[in-house]
């Protein structure tokens, strides 16, 4: 990998992590339109922690918070009532999910997975359940006519069974096309949580998965084409352009639709079918070099 292609990927990581379209089939498809190997998952997951780096810098004071009194329930038992102790905990419940089909699932991750028809269809299908949610959310938000405006659900409201859920929900992002942050917040709205709940518990829920998944896949950064480099060169990269993304997205949600990344996400799927369709990109472009 050259330190060109390195810089590119890098900031595709860093744009794309914290938004609900994929960062992982975007470093896929980024490399097959280019011409170049697929960076592979090991370069993924590690080019995440630099834009997980920039969600602990963001979140620093809620995460402070949330060790502190996670910490301090395990001695002190008029702690366990404490919300933030609580949120200690249904993120340790909510890793679950992905941390079990993380390492059940490693090989069809790192091949089946990335085939460009599966994204195109992950692309699409997660596309349609983010904009059903977003419409619902939208409907309880503005109410209508004949239908009163409904509260939805904050991060008080959180428990052990919609920790699970959203687990599950990020477990679906191991499969390239899905998003993480797409699938966990259709998953917060479909389940009732205003947009800033479901983003905020999205991004501390990945913090655990996605830097223990980083640290995993260090000891395969130098292998094939892919070198410590430019690996961490994309890290750096990713972590820049990453902060600035997630304080704009933490801005956009709280006023805008979803939709417009719903209609790119169906129309860039919608593409990629016709591209492999027409053997302009094989489903597999790439692969064989990486």
């Amino acid at each position: 990998m050259s330190w060109f292609e390195s810089f590119i990927l890098g900031l595709v990581q860093g744009l794309t992590e914290f938004l609900p379209i994929s960062s992982s089939a975007h470093l896929r498809l980024t490399a097959a339109f280019a011409g170049w190997h697929d960076p592979g998952a090991a370069f993924t997951a590690i080019t995440q922690i630099g834009t997980e780096t920039a969600v602990l810098i963001y979140f620093r004071k809620d995460i402070a918070r949330i060790v502190s009194a996670w910490f301090r329930s395990l001695t002190d038992k008029s702690m366990r009532s404490d919300h933030d102790a609580q949120m200690g905990w249904l993120v340790i419940v909510g890793s679950i999910p992905i941390g079990v089909l993380g390492i059940t699932l490693k090989d069809q991750i790192e091949g089946p997975f990335r085939d460009l028809r599966l994204i195109a269809t992950t692309l699409i299908v997660m596309g349609v359940v983010l904009g059903v949610a977003d419409r619902l959310a939208a409907r309880d938000e503005i109410g209508g006519r004949h239908r009163a405006i409904r509260e939805r659900k904050t991060l008080k409201d959180l428990g052990v069974r919609d920790g699970l859920v959203y687990g599950v929900c990020q477990a679906m992002a191991l499969i390239p096309g899905v998003s993480r942050s797409g699938a966990t917040i259709s998953g917060g709205l479909l389940m009732g949580y205003t947009r800033e709940a479901a983003a905020r518990y999205s991004f501390l829920l990945a913090i655990p998965a996605v830097l223990a998944s980083g640290a995993y896949e260090l000891k395969d950064a130098g292998e094939g084409h892919v070198s410590w480099g430019p690996t961490i060169f994309a890290t750096i990269v990713a972590f820049a352009v990453g902060y600035a993304v997630i304080a704009w997205f933490m801005k956009f949600i709280t006023t805008k639709s979803f939709m417009p990344f719903v209609i790119y996400r169906i129309l860039l799927g919608i593409l990629l079918f016709v591209l492999v369709g027409t053997d302009v990109l094989s489903p597999h472009a790439g692969e064989s070099a990486g």
